[in-house]
Order: C-alpha cells, then sequence, then structure tokens
C-alpha cells in the first residue's frame, strides 16, 4: 500500500480531467492532488498533479519493483526514491519539487502548498 488511501490529497475516483479542472479553479501556485494513473500500470500507479504558474502538470509517480519504492517522473540516475507516495507529499512540502515544460522546454520549482479536493 502506497499510504494514499485515507489522505486528503488522494483524489481517488477523480480522472485527468477533474483533476485539472480543480487545480484550475483553485487557481493557487503549489495546489496539488494525487490522482490515480490514468494507465492503470503497477509500474506508474499514481499521477502528482499540481497547479503552478497558471499551468497544471501531470508528474507521474513511478513503483520502483526492485526497491519496493516510489519515485517521480522518468527514471534518471541519482533520483530520489520514497517508500510511500506520502512521503513524496510530504518531502515535497518542505523541498521545492522541480517543474519541467517539456513544450516549452522551461524549469519551474514549487513546494506543495495547498491540497486541492476533487467535489
Amino acid at each position: 500500500d502506497a499510504g494514499v488511501h485515507s489522505k486528503a490529497w488522494y483524489a481517488a475516483t477523480c480522472d485527468r480531467k477533474m483533476a485539472e479542472d480543480a487545480l484550475y479553479r483553485s487557481n493557487k501556485d503549489g495546489s496539488f492532488l494525487i490522482r490515480r494513473s490514468s494507465g492503470q500500470d503497477s509500474r506508474q500507479p499514481y499521477t502528482l498533479v499540481v497547479f503552478y504558474n497558471r499551468r497544471v502538470y501531470n508528474i507521474p509517480i513511478r513503483f520502483i519493483e526492485s526497491t519496493r519504492q516510489y519515485a517521480l517522473g522518468r527514471e534518471k540516475s541519482g533520483e530520489e526514491r520514497f517508500d510511500s507516495v506520502a512521503e513524496i507529499v510530504e518531502n515535497h512540502q518542505r523541498t521545492s519539487l522541480v517543474l519541467i515544460d517539456s513544450q516549452n522546454n522551461t524549469k519551474d520549482s514549487t513546494k506543495l502548498k495547498h491540497i486541492v479536493r476533487v467535489s
């Protein structure tokens, strides 16, 4: 168990569009939630959805079978790994999360500040 089910930031029944709409409505930098990934792939079970600078970022959360840990985004050397999805959230409430815009090739960063609930 990734430690998500009892958390206020976990939107269990939410799809990508609902998540993005909820974050646009919140309109606060650092607003976030975690939803199940659309593909239902066991290697990428969740997606961290973050609002920053009038944009919504969908960041895949990967499950690393060999270590039974979680990591954000594409695999990279020296990446941070966590024992649960809750640890990822707690970590990025304290330290900035790098947001990469692949279309414009820009980088931003924000902390996870505001939990968004999907109604």
